[in-house]
């Protein structure tokens, strides 16, 4: 192994130790490029992922190893890096790792953190989720033309409501939409303004889009995930390395860039060049925050029509409103 390198930002010290520890082994990447990579994309990095809460996912022997997700930010950690306390949906507290700049997500990287994810509200303000953030996930026999479709249709919508949106790739399968939100707003509120998007599409593009929580009643077609905005979530993050077999990065992309993408060709070794070519298509939307009012008022007309709340993920205490939360299969008949 090669001495250790330091990496100073934002008046702070983060020292990478073992750089040339082999962290994708099908490519051969180590951590000090995936070091290198953020270095490349600092700016764009920091303006997405800036002051929010993180949680690391940790790979000790590298990409394809043993891994778990870890929340708490250890004992050990250095005095100057800046944590915030975050809560599971329990109401278990920890101090989690804050990406106040390059240096912390660094330091994240040296403890094997292959994967960033990521709150949806600053530090400074936890009680704002400023992001509505939708998943498109493929169902079986969903292809990612099937998600381009379905990420223009979820645009479409969206404008209709005059909602500004972006787009990622996740770093794997999917598509991510975000919307940056005004501060005013919980993340009960934005997952009810989530929930009501799903649902809707699923009522426009009944055969293309489905809000079913339930694998069982998706069928062949794109999946809205409005859970990804139920309280306490994170989302892999924009400009983050993803752990799979070659080091695929969740890419933010323009609109008009949807129709060619490649998932699968944005790595830590194509990034950096593509950012310096075309800049950051996400630039300056902190500066243009969206309303999710008319989502709301699509939310308490579904309401009133005597709908009740989406199902919430298992690890979630039982929520008002909401239905038996059992698979229509294995729901008792009445």
């Amino acid at each position: 192994m090669t001495d250790s390198v330091v990496i100073a930002d934002g008046g702070n010290e983060a020292t990478v130790t073992n750089p040339d520890k082999v962290f994708f082994p099908k490519t051969g990447h180590t951590k000090l490029d995936v070091v290198r990579y953020y270095e490349a994309v600092k700016g764009p990095l920091l303006a997405a992922l800036g002051g929010r809460p993180l949680l690391l996912e940790r790979y000790p022997e590298g990409a394809g190893g043993k891994s778990f997700f870890q929340k708490r930010v250890p004992k050990s950690a250095p005095a100057w890096l800046q944590t915030t306390v975050v809560s599971t949906p329990n109401g278990t507290e920890s101090d989690a790792l804050v990406a106040a700049d390059l240096a912390h997500i660094v330091w994240g990287v040296n403890q094997g953190c292959i994967g960033f994810h990521v709150w949806p509200y600053h530090a400074a303000t936890p009680e704002f989720a400023d992001q509505l953030r939708i998943d498109l996930d493929p169902s079986p026999g969903i292809g990612f033309d099937q998600l381009r479709e379905g990420a223009v249709l979820t645009r479409e919508l969206l404008d209709e409501l005059g909602i500004r949106a972006q787009v990622k790739t996740s770093g794997s399968r999917g598509l991510h939409i975000y919307a940056a939100l005004q501060p005013n707003w919980d993340s009960y509120q934005v997952r009810a303004a989530a929930v009501a998007l799903a649902r809707e599409l699923e009522r426009r593009h009944p055969t293309k889009m489905t809000a079913g929580w339930w694998k069982e009643e998706r069928g062949t077609r794109v999946f809205v995930d409005f859970n990804q905005n139920a309280p306490h979530k994170t989302v892999f993050g924009a400009w983050c390395v993803r752990p799979r077999v070659s080091p695929q990065v969740s890419t933010p992309i323009s609109w008009d860039e949807l129709d060619t993408v490649v998932p699968e060709e944005l790595t830590l070794a194509t990034v950096p060049a593509l950012v310096a070519e075309r800049g950051d298509p996400w630039a300056g939307i902190a500066e243009d925050p969206q309303s999710i009012a008319p989502l709301l008022e699509m939310s308490d007309r579904d309401m009133a029509a005597g709908m009740m709340d989406a199902p919430w993920p298992p690890v979630y205490p039982k929520m008002p409103n909401e239905p038996p939360r059992v698979a229509p299969s294995r729901a008792k008949k009445t």
